[in-house]
């Protein structure tokens, strides 16, 4: 083990949003008590066993030596391992991911809350080699350019191998509103069980409601009131598969000032009703 290889554990009691910024760490896997929720990119690399995360309602499973990316603002949380052996974790901030202008194929997935995995091939070698480098560069404080140029040479060549469903891209916003955006984008992950309004969203971070829609939508492909909606429906999923509150109390908790609108958005994005969804997981 290198001189450098700390062994990180999720700590349950930090607080939701908490950044971690740029790291590149060894992680130990371990069952979660609640997801994490953090504002930056998050890759793993496996290099021995794997994982499987409650993302998005859904069980995501990532086996060994395979490289996933997500964005941490989705919550996430570990449920399932199957050996205890470090893997390694890097985080990027969401800034500097869309500073890199990488393809809209792989941006528009992280974003609409995927997780993106490249399964095992002949280069699992040179990804351990990779990450070890990252993990010793940036134990340091100074942040070498180099590794920042070798993280995004790697997440290219991992949206090369990613199949097109569409012919037509994603504008990119300007680099000038991207911070913007981040800002946006955490507002409404803080607020979005509260009512929000577009004008509430444009006061909080400077812009006319209209233009702040307009750049959160090139960046993300959804409007902000669909983004919101979005937001309420996630934790809804979490709350029917982790608690057995009933369902109109679940909708309220969530945002939604109505069981009729609230089942009408689920069933929109689900395809099946709060109860059905409930049901697949016992």
């Amino acid at each position: 083990m290198l001189n450098s290889e700390i062994l990180k554990a999720f700590d349950e009691h930090r607080g939701e949003f908490k950044p971690y910024g740029l790291t590149c760490e060894l992680w130990m896997p371990d069952l979660m008590r609640k997801p994490d929720r953090h504002n930056e990119i998050e890759i793993n690399y496996f290099p021995e066993g794997g994982i499987t995360y409650l993302f998005q309602g859904a069980k995501v499973t990532i086996p060994e030596k395979s490289l996933a990316i997500f964005w941490g603002l989705v919550p996430h949380q570990i449920i399932e391992f199957t050996d205890a052996v470090p893997y390694f974790v890097c985080t990027i901030p969401l800034s500097q991911f869309l500073e890199w202008k990488l393809p809209s194929i792989l941006v528009d997935k992280v974003l609409k809350g995927e997780i993106v995995v490249e399964f095992a091939d002949g280069q699992t070698g040179y990804d351990e080699f990779l990450f070890k480098s990252w993990l010793i560069d940036l134990s340091v404080k100074q942040v070498h350019q180099a590794t920042l140029l070798e993280i995004n040479a790697r997440l290219l060549r991992m949206a090369n191998k990613i199949q097109p469903t569409k012919t037509n891209e994603r504008l990119q916003i300007h680099s000038s509103d991207i911070s913007k955006v981040e800002r946006i984008a955490m507002y409404i992950a803080k607020n979005y069980s509260s009512t929000i309004k577009v004008s509430d969203i444009g006061n909080e971070v400077g812009l006319h409601p209209d233009y702040a829609n307009s750049i959160f939508k090139k960046a993300f492909g959804v409007t902000l009131n669909e983004y919101i909606v979005q937001e309420r429906i996630s934790h809804a999923q979490r709350m029917l598969i982790s608690t057995d509150k009933s369902i109109a109390d679940i909708s309220f908790e969530c945002g939604f000032n109505s069981i009729g609108r609230f089942n009408a958005a689920f069933r929109k994005i689900n395809q099946c009703t709060p109860r059905e969804f409930r049901s697949g997981f016992k």
